[in-house]
């Protein structure tokens, strides 16, 4: 009588450190002691910057993450490893921020209710009120924080306008105060239009992703479709990145492209590019949440 094969506990880790002889050997030897399998193994040399960058995701029998944890605490600190080991399948705690363009919002509430993304969206947050019945019809709970900035005619806003000012930091504080009540892993601004500010991004290093209407570096700021449009490009693309303070000069995570041409007025760029935002962001959130990507100074390690 067949028997169907046993489901082993699997975990990932990830390190980085810099490079030099016995590191692979190191990792692979602590996994042979706990008689582990290594489902998929992949490494990256910066020979340039001199770092070594590894991801393994493997599976064992009857063994705990704190043990596991503790076991490879030894091997991390001889080589000085920069490192995180945990369960493979469990779900990213994410906080997603939109403010009135929803279609990132929409694909990102869909693809996690069909598992195509290892996230688990806690809430959604937006200085509007447009998508909270969209939210609503995802079980998704809504958390409403006024910014108070005046929108632009396409949408785009300035959080530096009259009424908004005032309230930023307080905005802020609730926004820290929600990370924190609901155990955030992940923060994804879906189309969201306001700045956040150095405090916050310095607060989460490496845990908050954007999506810029634009191929950057070209056309920062606000308004990118019309800049592009007013230099007659050929192209236009959207870019995943890390949020650091520095606006839109966060580290690259992943970007695409789709062909315009001259006869597009600007209104159309922007609808020809939301379904390149969605998925450029849907990329990059589950290349993030099945740990893909490891940061290299302005640059980020992308593991396929």
């Amino acid at each position: 009588m067949a028997h169907a094969p046993t489901s082993l506990p699997s975990y990932v880790l990830v390190l980085s450190c810099l490079d030099r002889p016995g590191l692979v050997h190191a990792v692979t030897g602590f996994l042979v002691q706990h008689d582990a399998n290594i489902i998929d193994s992949q490494q990256f040399d910066d020979r340039q910057g001199g770092s070594f960058f590894m991801r393994i995701h493997f599976e064992v029998e009857h063994e705990q993450l704190a043990q596991l944890r503790d076991s490879f605490t030894g091997i991390a600190t001889t080589y000085q490893m920069t490192w995180n080991l945990f369960p493979a399948d469990e779900p990213y705690r994410t906080l997603v921020l939109v403010s009135r363009f929803g279609h990132c919002l929409n694909d990102l509430l869909f693809r996690q209710q069909t598992g195509a993304l290892n996230i688990e969206i806690a809430a959604v947050v937006s200085n509007h009120r447009d998508f909270e019945r969209l939210t609503a019809t995802y079980d998704v709970p809504f958390h409403h924080i006024p910014v108070g900035a005046a929108p632009r005619g396409d949408g785009e806003e300035r959080s530096g306008s009259p009424g908004g000012a005032g309230n930023k930091a307080d905005a802020e504080a609730q926004l820290l105060t929600l990370i924190d009540d609901l155990d955030i892993d992940l923060i994804v601004l879906a189309r969201y239009m306001q700045v956040l500010s150095d405090d916050v991004c310095k607060r989460l290093p490496g845990q908050i992703i954007n999506i810029h209407h634009s191929f950057l570096p070209s056309f920062k700021g606000a308004k990118p479709y019309h800049q592009a449009y007013d230099r007659g490009v050929k192209l236009i693309g959207a870019t995943a990145h890390y949020v650091t303070p520095d606006l839109d000069e966060g580290p690259i995570i992943e970007q695409d492209v789709t062909r315009v041409n001259h006869r597009m007025p600007p209104h159309e760029l922007v609808q020809a590019g939301r379904d390149v935002e969605s998925n450029v962001l849907a990329r990059a959130v589950r290349w993030h949440t099945e740990t893909r990507l490891l940061l290299d100074g302005s640059r980020v390690v992308v593991f396929d």
